[in-house]
């Protein structure tokens, strides 16, 4: 009975957790603070320095827990990423996600070298640690922000693939300090082979999933989100299996199903947006649980802590960016923003779990280190990413929406689907009659909601800026619908 009176006010408090948690969003978005700061500081709150309501100091759990949420976070941030606009934007970001980031680190640890008076390899460990960015930071704080899709595209994937360099440097580092390291040569090409088969593998899995969603036929809709999340588990831990970077292979083959054609679309990318967003809660608020505020806000680690997050945003982060940059084409103003943007958050903070779980010395001093740096990184850049965009005139109007996909189950056998699409005053279909598009074949307007009310549309109807059309259209002829709807009129200039 005592064990049924625990379950039960365990679930309460998860419950309440959550609800507050989901509520501080708003704020977050209102006061322009990262929300993940918030979900730490509801963690703190009600952790045994704050309320005492919670006490939690179990490493492997936060890691395994942690490791789970970023899996489910870069899924869901891989199948919003558009492959056309990343394209471009890919070698540059590449760049970024490797030689930034040992510019990164090796520029953080001659500073931690300094200001904690640590060993090289120690401090060398904490340069690793926060040398890159984060997905679920990135993601949140760019999301729905008309950023230059360039700019936008760069970032996100730099912080999508960015993850497998920081924790082969931070596992190097732990194992040379451990005494376990290996040469020079054999880690160069550990790296390599992590790389090169978590990439070709997230690839493979990628089309396994895509054919496997769109052949299978499941008795009910709901089934298909949960089929794709298993592909995203799937990646991770196949590819780690083979000594290969799981997390990137998580990435590649969420772009890989979130760019094909696949059925139940809408449900499936719903689904892991709403899951990410648990997950984030989850792994954040857990987090501040872990932490205990009369540890982490001493005077002596605050001022130190303070001193190395300075140099981090602005020496490291900037000088890395710029020389990173170099040879590609980005303005000096594009630079400064992709550099204020790169923001730090969950993945230093579970990297910096992996010292604690080694037995490293002065692995709780690292922890504690990191977590105040990267808090105070996200305070700093994360509430101020969209006015600096806005200062440097990054800022573009929103030229075309993404059509969304109304799956119906009465279609699911068929070969059509319907879509939902809202034109802007920039887009080329703006203005004209429905006899004037230029639309593929077997297209339906079915109807536009204007204002609130349905209009029933016949070929004299002008399609206005706001309206919601919706769009019966043949499987086959879907990706041409879409490239005619997203064009725009800036693109004839």
């Amino acid at each position: 009975m005592q064990d049924y009176v625990v379950t039960n006010q365990f679930i309460f408090l998860f419950a309440l957790l959550l609800v507050v948690s989901v509520v501080v969003t708003k704020f977050s978005t209102r006061f322009g603070v990262p929300a993940l700061v918030l979900f730490i500081a509801v963690g703190m709150i009600v952790g045994s320095d704050g309320f005492g309501l919670v006490y939690f100091d179990n490493v492997y759990l936060a890691e395994g827990i942690g490791i789970f949420a970023l899996i489910v976070i870069l899924f869901e941030g891989g199948l919003h990423a558009n492959w056309h606009t990343m394209k471009p934007a890919l070698a540059p970001a590449i760049t970024m996600s490797t030689i930034g980031v040992l510019l990164t680190s090796a520029i953080v640890a001659v500073a931690a070298r300094y200001i904690f008076n640590l060993p090289w390899l120690e401090s060398v460990l904490i340069g690793s640690i926060v040398g890159s960015t984060d997905a679920a930071a990135v993601f949140s704080v760019l999301k729905g922000q008309n950023v230059k899709e360039k700019l936008t595209s760069t970032l996100e994937a730099e912080s999508g693939t960015n993850d497998p360099m920081a924790m082969f440097l931070t596992i190097t580092c732990i194992e040379l300090i451990s005494g376990h390291g290996s040469s020079v040569v054999s880690m160069i090409g550990s790296f390599i082979w992590e790389m090169g088969a978590g990439a070709a593998m997230g690839l493979l899995i990628g089309f396994i999933a895509v054919t496997a969603i769109n052949r299978i036929n499941l008795d009910t809709s709901g089934l298909y989100p949960l089929f794709a999340l298993s592909f995203a588990l799937a990646s991770y831990g196949i590819t780690s299996l083979f000594h290969a970077s799981g997390l990137l292979a998580v990435y590649v083959s969420a772009l890989y199903i979130g760019n094909a054609e696949i059925t139940y679309r809408r449900a499936i990318i719903r689904f892991n947006e709403g899951f990410g967003w648990l997950m984030q809660i989850s792994m954040f608020v857990l987090l501040g649980l872990f932490v205990f505020p009369s540890e982490l806000f001493l005077p002596s680690l605050m001022l130190k802590g303070f001193l190395l997050s300075l140099v981090l945003i602005f020496l490291a982060r900037p000088l890395a960016t710029f020389l990173s940059l170099i040879r590609f084409k980005y303005s000096a103003k594009e630079k400064l923003f992709i550099s204020w943007a790169g923001l730090k958050g969950a993945v230093p903070i579970v990297l910096a779990l992996f010292p604690l779980i080694a037995g490293i010395e002065n692995s709780q001093l690292i922890f504690n280190a990191v977590f105040f740096v990267v808090l105070l990184s996200t305070v700093l850049q994360g509430s101020t990413v969209t006015a600096l965009a806005t200062k440097l005139k990054l800022v573009e109007p929103q030229t075309t929406n993404e059509i969304e996909t109304l799956e119906l189950i009465s279609m699911g056998r068929n070969n059509l689907e319907m879509v939902e699409y809202k034109p802007t005053e920039l887009n080329e279909i703006t203005g004209k009659s429905l006899e004037d598009l230029d639309l593929p074949e077997t297209t339906l307007i079915n109807a536009i909601l204007r204002n609130g009310e349905i209009i029933s549309p016949n070929g004299q109807t002008v399609i206005e800026a706001g309206d919601t059309l919706y769009i019966m259209i043949s499987l086959q002829y879907k990706k041409k619908l879409a490239k005619y709807l997203r064009r725009n009129i800036l693109m004839k200039k």
